[in-house]
Formats: structure tokens, C-alpha cells, sequence
């Protein structure tokens, strides 16, 4: 079967938990990366800090989030590791050629996220009608702009 697209690398991780600034102390204090921004969303009950590893094409976002209130849905501190970021060089065959394989998205369909690229989510957990999902993680695909799909494609043809 023709895969219509490429998984190119990762975007991003999200890390969950109860109170950002403790996650800051390790991730920004300890190891150094910068927080670059951040994105409250009552919709998603998220206040995060959205921090850079690495640069270029290749950066690496890593997302520190608290939940707005604890006690409501979606709960982002619940799974520390929260999600995984894709990098997808294009987001709209994916949805449709992954959609058609059987593939579980979770509601929503592709939308602008946090740091301003279209996203979905794969669902971490199949239903009868979807057999296919992320087996408990839930998987963020991220449209790549076309600056890191360059990069990749450099990256991918360059001798070893």
C-alpha cells in the first residue's frame, strides 16, 4: 500500500502535571531550555508554557502544562508524558489515507494549535468502528511547514 505522506520527525512532547513551575525547574532551570511562549485554553483546560530544544528545522517543542482546573476534563496532568508530536509533511492526506486505513482520530478534526501550525489528534484507544489508535498515548500529527519538510528531504538525501 502507498503511504501518501511521510512522518518527518518530532514536533514536540507535552509533559502534564499539577503545577507548571515545578516542571519549569527541571526543564528550564536544570536542563536549559527556553520557554518561548505560552497558551491558555479554557476549551482544552491548559495553561502551559511552550519551551524550544535544539533550533532551526530541527527545534523541538516541549510543552509544560498545568490544568486550568483539576478537576476538569481534559485533565493534562493526569498522564505526565501527555502526548507525542509529529511532524507530518502533509496533514490533510494523512487525516484522509489514515481515516480510510481505519485509523481513530480524536474529535475535532484538523485545527490551528498552540504554536500556530494546523494539527489532529490520533485517539489513544480504538472503538469497533476505528480499530486502529495510539494504544493508550494519544499522538498529535502537526502539519510541517514547508522550511522543515526542506530540511528533512536535506537532511534524508545527504550521504552517510
Amino acid at each position: 500500500m502507498t503511504r501518501p505522506f511521510k512522518v518527518l520527525g518530532i514536533q514536540q512532547i507535552a509533559i502534564g502535571g499539577p503545577d507548571k513551575l515545578r516542571l519549569q525547574t527541571l526543564w528550564v532551570d536544570m536542563l536549559g531550555l527556553e520557554v518561548t511562549g505560552t497558551f491558555k485554553s479554557e476549551r482544552e483546560n491548559v495553561d502551559e508554557d511552550i519551551c524550544a530544544m535544539g533550533v532551526g528545522p530541527f527545534k523541538v517543542e516541549v510543552d509544560l502544562m498545568q490544568p486550568l482546573d483539576p478537576d476538569k476534563k481534559p485533565a493534562v496532568h493526569a498522564t505526565p508524558l501527555n502526548h507525542v508530536g509529529l511532524w507530518i509533511d502533509d496533514l490533510p492526506k494523512a487525516v484522509e489515507w489514515l481515516t480510510a486505513q481505519g485509523v481513530r482520530f480524536a474529535p475535532g478534526g484538523i485545527r490551528q494549535g498552540a504554536a500556530g501550525f494546523d494539527i489532529c489528534f490520533l485517539h489513544p484507544k480504538a472503538n469497533d468502528e476505528f480499530p486502529i489508535a495510539g494504544e493508550g498515548v494519544l499522538i498529535e500529527m502537526v502539519q510541517a511547514p514547508p522550511d522543515v519538510v526542506k530540511a528533512f528531504a536535506a537532511l534524508a538525501a545527504a550521504p552517510n
